[in-house]
């Protein structure tokens, strides 16, 4: 080799790296096989490095035994955090100081390629989604890196074996909120514009993708993250009109939400709180037109159990339970009276559920909470307590059982901040497969404004919502030019998903006590902590699945 050739160092690492820049010594060891059921979502990455600056890197990755199986290179991008982190953390984190974290993932294109920069390590993400065309056996992916010229720089391979049996189908019901108006605002389009439509479809496509089959429809604008006061754009899918104290509904936009939901592959509708967040204080913000004109009806201004709100709840509901019949949704819809109550609004969330349920009658409703007080008290038929307050819920044999976790879930228990080890975003498939969790709800799958919905923010640049929670809690996509930049924590989280598919598809098979056994110990606070852990008891379920399969033996 002569002085002056480019010398760039790859190692194949595991899904649950994560690549800082700031690393002068690659810690993470080298990942370089594993397996897969047809189906299913396989991922590892390449980190490199190289002794200058280098632009136009052409990376691709190719395999000639995948013939139908997608083969993806994405770049993992770095983002800052100003807030990784609330100052009372525990210590299974990464870092508690500001930074550059990793968690984008680019599109890799022959123009741009990727760059490197002198000295300091980044990383692919190499993306495979197993075909069942393809057949079952080991195949070999390599992963090329050259100039813009063609000059070859590097290679790494990685082995996939290829399971022949199918992942099963998702059984969880999964909700991350969905913010529409957060797309119209950051895109800069009218609300329900075919602009808006346009972007609503590719979101909706891409939260599918990972797993989410639950979508948070805005009814009228949903009364979350809002100051007190304040308001959040109007998203509102249903018309109202306001005659006296008569309304009559328009659903027109809300079929429109529906077919474009379902033809994505949305399964259920997760209707927006029809009170105000934190005790159902107040009315949602409701704009209807009266007298020709278009204004805003309810909000702050309105008690929750005010003759005014409640007179049109009950000319409301019964006519959106029409539409729900109409549209044959009946098994596929839930309600929410206020997200996350204090013990101090029992009274008036008491007062609210009193009065909505019975119209209610065999739906279900759903809240998320924490107090164990909401659940005895037959306030919350259906809650949904956070992943550090779930034991009493548990012991209590809970049926159907949803759980959630956000900023306050920060300590022992898993969650998907920047500073988190992605081992510790993934174990949660562990946990809610071992304790029979039916729903996952988190509240940020694209919110992309500061706390309480103050103001608009650039997600590329502030991931904390203005100092408020811990980056990583409040979106799981970036706005792209025409769609969603997805992230390596919803990545990762979707393999967690997968991981509780194949854990069922043992057990079905007839490995239920040796994945008993295997999981034996793990709990909601306490489980391993390294990656090797969950990688190494993947890859046995996997094995133990494959002497299950005829066409393995």
């Amino acid at each position: 080799m002569s002085q002056n050739a480019i010398k760039l160092e790859t190692r194949s690492v595991s899904s649950l790296a994560k690549i800082f820049a700031e690393d002068t010594e690659l810690r993470e060891p080298a990942y370089r096989k594993g397996s897969a059921l047809w189906g299913e979502v396989y991922a590892f990455q390449v980190a490199y490095r190289s002794d200058r600056l280098l632009k136009q890197i052409q990376v691709e990755a190719i395999s000639a035994g995948l013939q139908h199986s997608a083969i993806t290179v994405r770049e993992v991008g770095l983002v800052p955090s100003e807030l990784p982190i609330y100052a009372d953390h525990d210590d299974r984190i990464i870092q508690a100081k500001p930074g550059l974290f990793p968690d984008p993932l680019f599109p890799v294109t022959a123009e741009e390629g990727i760059t490197a920069l002198p000295q300091v390590w980044r990383s692919v993400w190499i993306t495979i989604e197993v075909d069942r065309a393809d057949q079952g056996g080991t195949h070999s992916i390599e992963v090329r890196f050259a100039t813009a010229e063609g000059e070859r720089l590097g290679s790494e391979s990685f082995e996939l074996t290829v399971i022949p049996r199918e992942l099963p189908e998702q059984k969880l019901i999964h909700t991350e909120w969905f913010h529409s108006d957060c797309i119209a605002t950051h895109y800069n389009v009218p609300a329900f514009s075919e602009e808006h439509w346009q972007l609503l479809e590719a979101y909706i496509k891409t939260a599918v993708k990972h797993g989410i089959n639950l979508l948070l429809t805005p009814l009228f604008t949903p009364p979350l993250d809002t100051a007190v006061g304040g308001e959040r754009p109007t998203v509102q899918l249903v018309d109202v009109e306001k005659t006296g104290d008569q309304y009559a509904f328009g659903f027109e936009r809300l079929d429109r939400w529906a077919d474009l939901c379902l033809a994505a592959g949305i399964r259920y509708f997760e209707f927006s709180h029809l009170y105000t967040q934190w005790g159902a204080k107040h009315a949602p913000k409701i704009v209807a037109k009266e007298n020709g004109e278009y204004k805003k009806i309810f909000g702050w201004g309105t008690e929750a159990a005010g003759e005014t709100y409640r007179n049109f709840l009950e000319q409301f509901v019964p006519e959106l339970l029409k539409w729900v019949e109409r549209r044959g949704l009946q098994q596929r819809v839930y309600f929410h009276i206020s997200d996350e109550p204090y013990m101090d609004a029992l009274e008036d969330y008491r007062l609210a559920s009193d009065f909505l349920r019975p119209m209610l009658e065999g739906y279900p409703v759903i809240d998320a909470l924490s107090d164990f007080a909401f659940y005895e008290s037959g306030l919350v038929p259906h809650p949904i307590p956070a992943t550090n307050h779930i034991e009493p819920f548990l012991e209590a044999g809970v049926d159907n059982l949803w759980t959630y976790y956000c900023c306050g879930q920060y300590k022992n228990v898993a969650n998907r901040f920047f500073t988190f080890p992605s081992a510790r975003n993934r174990i949660i498939g562990v946990q809610m497969h071992k304790f029979g969790i039916t729903g996952f709800l988190h509240w940020g799958f694209n919110f992309w404004f500061s706390q309480y919905s103050r103001k608009a923010i650039n997600p590329f640049v502030t991931t904390d919502a203005g100092h408020a929670f811990p980056s990583g809690d409040a979106f799981l996509v970036y706005p792209g030019e025409e769609g969603p930049i997805e992230s390596i924590r919803m990545e990762v989280f979707y393999e967690a998903l997968q991981d509780m598919r194949a854990f069922a598809l043992l057990e079905e098979l007839g490995g239920k006590e040796e994945l008993r056994a295997m999981i034996d110990g793990v709990t909601f606070s306490s489980y391993p902590e390294e990656s090797e852990w969950l990688l190494a008891l993947r890859e046995t379920v996997n094995e133990r699945i494959a002497a299950f399969t005829p066409a393995a033996r």
